[in-house]
């Protein structure tokens, strides 16, 4: 495995959300034009103002004026990324009709001050101001880094007289937002603290940083959060605070702004704390739990009311479909509009399927890409048209020729189909009815000390027989475990494909930690959409250790007991 200085490096633009943009060769569309802006705003809280300058590019298509004004589209970048890698979406989207502005987030890609996470008083009160820009607004824009030619705030995008709050409001453009990871993050900030803004479309984000970076399956009590902390994912932490740390650069960043240099560097500093309390102890304290969870939807959801387009992937080890899943809920249960897609991509593979997803199209836009349109005429434009069920999910097993919309399955709402329940005996079989009662050890801890002292990374499976039929899972898995142990203990549980020659696969790559003491405990796995092949098997696996967490410091043995079962959301 890679050293985590190595991985922060090699895996950094994969913790982003590009659709491939060059920079500036991406052109608008013919009659349209493009414009790089610098933004002079205040952000933070009363206790910690601070002026940041922005800097972005705005896309006015052909025809916009204030005789004839079109909506708005606000999107920024991925984490240690820039607004050049928005620049296919604003030239796409510009074509069809709408002013774009793509922006670097705070601390990245030439903007000013530090990282702050999409915290809503920082990244979400940014945003606003480049709302207000759009909805005319002056005093924000200039042509210049200096900021000494102002550029007068847009006439050309049409206006709202209130806002979703159902107050008269001022400067107030029919806009919304879309981008991925931490570009889909700060929409939720934007609009928690600006009710002008109308409509969402967030892309494989979060809902609750501290269980992204440090989850545990055990103890959830809102969504995917625990009363437990849980352990933390030694990659991805790694990858971001390298990535956050080396993107402020050199002579535009800390030259420019040495104070970006001191405490924690291009963060604030609860950023190194965690770094720092996870290298002693391998977790962090509930001080810095609670940053995480400021700058998380999670802790603010109630304040977004606006229409939410929710897409989520497979492949993605950072945020998994669980996080999508509670913010889903969340919306659902005020009965905010709102809009659930799961597809195959994610930040472990950022290239989309053939057919599905992506702005770099000649003629006919990708599946995923239409959906997308349509949310945005229906919302932005007031056009009558069908945004699609309210839950879509891909299947990889499913045929298609080209364009991926055969290969979706969708209902009207999630969660679908039917629970199946697997029993987990003592013998190690998984069976659709209880076994053999007993127990089964295993020896949690480091991983160094457990492979050189058990040679291997102690684990305990169950598997079923060779099935005679597929079986389609979509949705989240559950866990019924029974612990005994000395004390808290923290092991690692996964569902694995096993092929008819042996070979295992854990699907997705997806690894879901449980820290807990001992007694019975419900456990919530990572999310998953595959099909089980009739001959395979279906195999749950609870280890040790795990080479993507921080584990347990010490050696201690962990008892599983009997009674214990695996339940599988299946449709078909």
């Amino acid at each position: 495995m890679l050293a985590p200085s190595a991985i922060a490096f090699s895996v950094v633009l994969a913790c982003s959300m590009s659709w491939g943009a060059g920079g500036a060769a991406a052109e608008p569309a013919p009659g349209a034009s493009s414009q790089v802006l610098y933004f002079d705003l205040d952000t933070g809280p009363e206790h910690d103002r601070q002026r940041c300058t922005v800097v972005g590019e705005l896309f006015t298509p052909a025809g916009a004026s204030s005789a004839t004004p079109v909506p708005a589209v606000l999107t920024t970048n991925g984490f240690a990324r820039s607004y050049e890698d928005q620049l296919d979406i604003a030239r796409s989207l510009s074509a069809e009709g709408y002013a774009v502005l793509a922006y670097s987030g705070l601390g990245f890609g030439g903007s000013g001050c530090r990282v702050t996470m999409d915290h809503p008083d920082y990244d979400g009160r940014a945003a606003s101001q480049l709302v207000s820009f759009l909805g005319g607004a002056d005093g924000i824009a200039y042509a210049d880094p200096e900021l000494t030619v102002a550029v007068p705030g847009l006439d050309h995008v049409v206006r709202d007289e209130t806002d979703h709050h159902g107050n008269p409001s001022e400067h107030d453009p029919r806009v919304g937002m879309i981008g991925g990871s931490y570009g889909g993050g700060v929409q939720f900030a934007a609009a928690s603290v600006d009710p002008r803004i109308d409509t969402l479309v967030p892309m494989i984000t979060w809902n609750d940083l501290s269980h992204s970076l440090q989850p545990n399956g055990a103890h959830q009590v809102d969504g995917v959060t625990s009363s437990v902390t849980g352990a933390t994912k030694v990659r991805w932490a790694a990858t971001l605070f390298a990535g956050g740390v080396a993107s402020a650069g050199f002579d535009d960043g800390y030259v420019a702004d040495p104070t970006r240099l001191t405490g924690c560097p291009n963060y604030p500093p609860f950023m190194c704390e965690a770094i720092a309390q996870t290298a002693a102890t391998g977790t962090v304290d509930d001080r810095v739990l609670e940053s995480f969870r400021e700058a998380s939807v999670a802790s603010y959801l109630d304040r977004i009311s606006v229409p939410v387009f929710l897409t989520q992937g497979y492949r993605d080890t950072l945020f998994t479909l669980n996080e999508a899943v509670a913010t889903y809920e969340g919306l659902r249960a005020r009965d905010v509009p709102v809009k659930m897609l799961w597809h195959e991509w994610g930040h472990d593979q950022l290239v989309p399927e053939p057919g599905d997803f992506g702005f770099d199209y000649d003629d006919r836009p990708p599946f995923q890409t239409r959906r997308i349109l349509d949310w945005f005429d229906h919302y932005l434009r007031d056009v009558p048209v069908d945004t699609g069920p309210e839950f879509e999910y891909f299947r990889p097993w499913a045929q298609y020729d080209g364009d991926t919309e055969p290969a979706y399955g969708s209902a009207a709402s999630y969660p679908v189909g039917s629970d199946r329940d697997y029993h987990l005996s003592a013998d190690g079989v998984l069976a659709s009815e209880p076994g053999q009662q007993g127990t089964r050890t295993l020896t949690a801890g480091p991983l160094p000390v457990l492979t050189d002292t058990l040679g291997d990374v102690d684990r305990v499976e169950w598997t079923t027989h060779p099935l005679t039929a597929p079986v389609d899972v979509v949705g989240v898995p559950r866990a019924t475990l029974q612990f005994d142990s000395p004390g808290e203990s923290i092991v690692f549980v996964s569902v694995a494909d096993v092929a008819p020659d042996g070979t295992s696969t854990v699907i997705g790559d997806l690894v879901t930690p449980v820290r807990t003491g001992p007694g019975r405990v419900d456990v919530q796995l990572a999310g998953i959409a595959h099909r089980f092949e009739a001959g395979h098997a279906i195999r749950l696996t609870v280890t040790g250790a795990d080479p993507e967490f921080v584990g347990q410091m010490t050696l201690a043995p962990v008892t599983l007991g009997s009674g214990q079962t695996l339940t599988l959301p299946t449709v078909g």
